[in-house]
């Protein structure tokens, strides 16, 4: 089994490993990420595989040395997180749309900021003041919120609204951002499901005959790299050639990454 979607601490699994792991079973506790950020590693003390967000949900499978093993509702990815990443509260009723936005100590513009929150974020908005939303951890403008379930329309102008974002290997957010967490930011902040990481995300969706035209929205994939196409001859992702996210024209980033040594593309994905 792949280790990224294994609900196995290495001591206790989630009861969905039952008759696969020989171990300890738990259901789990339902928890979510109350910071802005989080990274998700595969070890406690090891690298970044991916990162969550405010108000994504997991399942707590294990807890051990102010860390926790959980299995991320989005994406299925599990991995370690801090616990005090970790917390409960009001079910998440709006999601981020603008790129970023301040959670503020008080409603007007003026007041200090506490916290900085990525496109895709969840808070829970508990009331309003005029262009205000109260959420538990601040108020936020309202004009950068949209109730869930109210989903972009163009995924394609969801991954436009990074440009600039720095490259980051593993990284999920405005801050820092990789070419599978661009796309799946993207789809999911459009309704669409997606995994975690480019191997994953070239199995969603449908392939495209060889003779079938790319269009706005389909994915191309190279080995450990995935690009969004934008229209019939450029591409937007995050790459670390420019280490950012950036357009590139479709035949300029064929060329490039032959060169390179990255190889051809390995699959065309049409997702929408």
């Amino acid at each position: 089994m792949d280790r990224r979607t294994m609900a196995f601490s290495g001591r206790v699994a989630h009861v969905s490993m039952l008759g696969v792991i020989n171990a300890p079973m738990t259901e789990g506790e339902a928890a979510q990420v109350v910071l802005p950020l989080v990274d998700l590693r595969q070890a406690r003390d090891g690298g970044r595989d991916r990162q969550l967000l405010m108000g994504d949900a997991v399942t707590v499978i294990d807890r051990e040395q102010d860390h926790a093993f959980v299995l991320s509702a989005k994406d299925g990815y599990c991995g370690w997180v801090r616990e005090a990443a970790l917390g409960q509260g009001p079910q998440p009723t709006h999601w981020v749309v603008a790129p970023s936005s301040h959670l503020y100590s008080e409603p007007q513009v003026q007041s200090p900021e506490k916290a900085c929150l990525s496109l895709g974020s969840k808070v829970a908005v508990v009331g309003s003041w005029g262009a205000w939303a109260n959420t538990p951890h601040g108020f936020m403008p309202l004009a950068h919120l949209r109730p869930i379930g109210q989903w972009a329309p163009d995924p394609v102008y969801v991954a436009e609204s990074f440009l600039g974002t720095p490259y980051l290997w593993g990284g999920n957010s405005r801050f820092g951002i990789d070419c599978s967490g661009l796309v799946q930011a993207a789809l999911h902040a459009a309704g669409k499901a997606c995994p975690g990481d480019s191997d994953m995300q070239m199995q969603i969706g449908r392939a495209l005959l060889p003779e079938e035209n790319l269009k706005r929205g389909d994915l191309i994939f190279w080995k450990g790299h995935v690009a969004m196409v934008v229209n019939e001859n450029v591409l937007i992702h995050a790459n670390g050639h420019t280490m950012s996210v950036n357009y590139e024209g479709i035949r300029d980033a064929l060329e490039r990454i032959s060169a390179g040594g990255g190889g051809l593309v390995q699959a065309r994905q049409r997702v929408i």
